[in-house]
């Protein structure tokens, strides 16, 4: 059956709904715009629909990106000013002071700053409380741990390592709670290039200390031991304590003391600003000192003078820890050989 034909000469099927009339006006003729490409000029009273479409055009503010007044770039093409700065976001107070890099043999390092010291809220009480928190247990384990009867290695062990590492804990907790961290205040990172200046200090300064201690035992004589060797004397311990006490002594201590003594100590003599030099000479007097090993002072001065020179001339914590340890290898292996009964201990 052929199809009919409707009013407006548009063909239907039987049943089928006659199809809308196209459009007569299209979106872009509602909104203005010559679908031919040219664009009609909007009337001086805008309609409410090309305001909402003009709207929609226009970019969104960003309200965080404010130009701040600074020098520009010049005046642009057509006379248009130039790039604007915009400030930076802020990452914090840069508390450490800028240090000069310099090189020494081939590795570079990192000269103190000549600018003023961190600022933190700790000096020189913080040290005294952290040696009296030394002392204190030091006499705590004495007495409770060590007691009056024959030494034994585990006790002699803890009465090495325990206030140490007391007072190492207590000089980071003040600079946590009255500064700005150990990382800050006391200059503790990680760095290759302190690590190797650190061991460089470490074996240049065997040089120097080997040969000042067999000076010293030509003087003294054969009773000229280390208060760790009279203290250890013929104690013996089996081959997995006396690893624990070699530890101790080659890396627990030496970090420990390095806390205390170029750590926090020269970061409260710093804090003085009397000088670059004067935390280098304060600290290895009062380390050398500190032992209580009277007859050794002289000999521990000339062992600290090499560590010192570690901190004084990376400006880091790490040189001085690392060149500590490398002193006292040969001493934590004597001392291991001796509890294992591999090496007569005197």
């Amino acid at each position: 059956m052929d199809a009919e034909q409707g009013p407006s000469g548009t063909g239907t099927a039987a049943g089928r709904p006659d199809r809308p009339p196209p459009a007569s006006d299209s979106a872009a003729e509602q909104a203005g715009i010559d679908p031919t490409g040219s664009a009609e000029t909007p009337p001086s009273a805008s309609p409410p629909e090309y305001e909402a479409a003009s709207a929609r055009l226009d970019p969104p503010t960003i309200p965080d990106l404010v130009p701040v007044p600074g020098p520009t770039a010049g005046p642009g093409a057509g006379g248009w000013p130039g790039p604007v700065a915009y400030p930076a976001a802020a990452s914090g107070p840069d508390l450490a002071p800028r240090a000069r890099p310099v090189s020494f043999l081939g590795i570079s390092g990192r000269l103190p700053a000549a600018g003023p010291p961190r600022t933190h809220r700790w000096g020189l009480g913080a040290y005294l409380l952290v040696e009296l928190v030394f002392l204190l247990t030091s006499v705590a384990v004495g007495v409770l741990v060590v007691g009056d009867g024959p030494p034994r290695a585990w006790t002699l062990a803890l009465a090495l390592s325990v206030p140490t590492l007391l007072a190492a804990g207590t000089a980071v907790l003040i600079t946590r709670l009255r500064g700005n961290g150990p990382r800050a205040d006391l200059r503790l990172s990680w760095s290759w290039s302190d690590v190797r200046l650190g061991l460089l200090f470490g074996i240049g300064g065997l040089f120097v200390t080997l040969p000042a201690s067999m000076l010293y035992l030509s003087i003294v004589g054969p009773d000229a031991t280390s208060a760790v060797g009279e203290v250890f004397g013929d104690v013996r311990a089996s081959l997995p304590l006396a690893l624990v006490i070699f530890a101790t002594v080659v890396f627990v201590a030496p970090l420990c003391e390095e806390i205390v003594y170029r750590g926090l100590l020269w970061g409260a003599v710093e804090r003085l600003r009397v000088g670059r030099w004067v935390p280098l000479v304060v600290t290895t007097l009062l380390f050398a000192l500190a032992h209580f090993e009277f007859t050794r002072t002289p000999l521990l001065l000339v062992v600290a003078i090499p560590i010192a020179l570690a901190r004084f001339y990376t400006g880091g914590l790490l040189a001085s820890i690392v060149a500590h340890q490398v002193n006292n290898l040969l001493p934590g292996v004597a001392l291991m050989l001796g509890l294992v009964g591999a090496i007569p201990m005197s």
